[in-house]
């Protein structure tokens, strides 16, 4: 099938490269001339783990398209994608729809006989009615369906999960437009991978509604991780204790700094005012969004505890900046509010993360950026570990005691064991479970 993706986003990206590794012919779209040009060049604008080998493949394959002309990537389209931002609105927290609704126009004017339009973008419910209404109102006598399919991306694992995914949701109640996303999603049969045909409403309340469940995991294990610190249990077991449990599963129960990234605040944020708009709050969601990010501010204060209770003067150490691991996605990042509340209590913050720096450059200020994580240490009077890089799991730990002046090791992670940290001398701090 020939697909049309409109915006070379993350979701775009990955989107468009995994249809074409499917073995269909997909363009993808951006008015950002100097992003294509990379593009078509071989050069990613994200970093994603296997990403530039699968684009490199299928361009030179002819199976993948980049291009700012969107009059014939959308005319010979039997789908075209909606994939561009959505980002939360400012002053209301409100997911911003200007650029979707400006896709909807510009499809409009373009398509050429029936033609699904697909919102890939996470959205409000009730989207796929507003884009409906702006092209019939375009194109009155246009062909077409709009449907949801909604994306379960992970940052890190994206192509992965495009290809093996869990399930597929598609939104619409238009035969015609099943059957194009059917023969889309084809390959995927062979995996019997289920898919789940629902109206189009009901489909992007199920982004929203899992994003937020997830939230919900993360928080409610960082706040038993908090217990477990006053009362001297290890949060490690409980997850597993917990996560054995088939009604509540393993995944999502590792405590942390708090969630991050391009999806999980701006769409509990997003969902909480959907829900207040329609008389329905979801307060249990409203309730994580403000202990999220109390924890995340809660956590510099913990590593000024393991000093002492003053950081002044001191060099700090720090091992990752991106939200996740196998990303180097900056948004909502816990170094976010950890690094600058650090540097306003007198610290000196040295850091190293193996993709994040350049864009942590643009938002963090004053912090030394080094090119290895024994640099980042290099006279530190603490260690602290932000991300869980692979790479920081195994450390050279007498390579660290030598190159450290202090002997403060605080794991926002627990990639380590506390044992090992004190059998090499170090006062180790951890997520739920006891200092040693």
């Amino acid at each position: 099938m020939r697909v049309a993706i409109i915006g070379t986003g993350y979701v775009g990206l990955v989107s468009g490269a995994c249809f074409a590794d499917f073995g269909h012919t997909v363009t993808c779209v951006d008015k950002d001339a100097a992003k294509i040009e990379k593009l078509k060049n071989g050069i990613m604008p994200i970093f994603e783990p296997g990403l530039e080998s699968l684009v490199a493949k299928n361009v030179k394959e002819e199976r993948l398209f980049f291009t700012t002309e969107a009059r014939e990537a959308i005319q010979d389209a039997d789908a075209v994608f909606i994939a561009v931002g959505t980002p939360s609105r400012r002053g209301d927290g409100h997911a911003d729809l200007s650029y979707v609704y400006g896709a909807a126009e510009e499809i409009a004017q373009l398509m050429d006989g029936f033609t699904v339009v697909v919102t890939k973008s996470t959205v409000p419910v009730g989207t796929g009615d507003e884009v409906e209404e702006i092209i019939r109102k375009t194109r009155p006598d246009a062909d077409f369906a709009v449907v949801s399919n909604p994306e379960f991306l992970r940052e890190g694992a994206a192509i992965k999960d495009f290809k093996i995914p869990d399930r597929v949701v598609v939104g619409t109640d238009d035969e015609r437009a099943r059957d194009v996303m059917r023969e889309l999603y084809r390959p995927l049969f062979l995996n019997e991978t289920p898919i789940l045909f629902t109206s189009r409403r009901t489909s992007e309340l199920i982004k929203y509604a899992a994003n937020a469940f997830l939230a919900v995991k993360i928080t409610f294990i960082n706040e038993m991780a908090d217990l477990c610190e006053k009362v001297g249990a290890n949060v490690q077991e409980v997850s597993r204790g917990i996560g054995l449990d088939g009604r509540i599963g393993a995944k999502f129960l590792n405590a942390g700094p708090g969630y991050g990234g391009s999806c999980f605040p701006k769409d509990t944020l997003a969902l909480t005012k959907t829900a207040n708009d329609y008389g329905s709050p979801v307060r249990i969601v409203d309730t994580v969004i403000e202990v999220n990010a109390d924890r995340k501010k809660a956590m510099a204060d913990k590593v000024i505890a393991a000093m002492g209770g003053s950081v002044t003067g001191k060099t700090i150490g720090v091992l990752g900046l991106a939200f996740k691991q196998n990303t180097d996605d900056m948004r909502d990042a816990p170094s976010l509010d950890i690094l600058p509340a650090l540097q306003a209590a007198g610290a000196r913050v040295v850091a190293y993360d193996p993709e994040a720096m350049k864009e942590a450059a643009h938002l963090l200020k004053d912090i030394e950026f080094v090119d290895s994580p024994y640099k980042a240490v290099d006279g530190a009077d603490a260690m602290v570990i932000i991300t869980e890089w692979d790479q920081f799991r195994a450390l050279d730990l007498n390579r660290l005691k030598t190159a450290m002046k202090g002997n403060v090791v605080v794991d926002l992670r627990n990639i380590y064991h506390p044992d090992d940290l004190a059998k090499h001398g170090f006062a180790y701090t951890s997520i739920g479970r006891p200092a040693v």
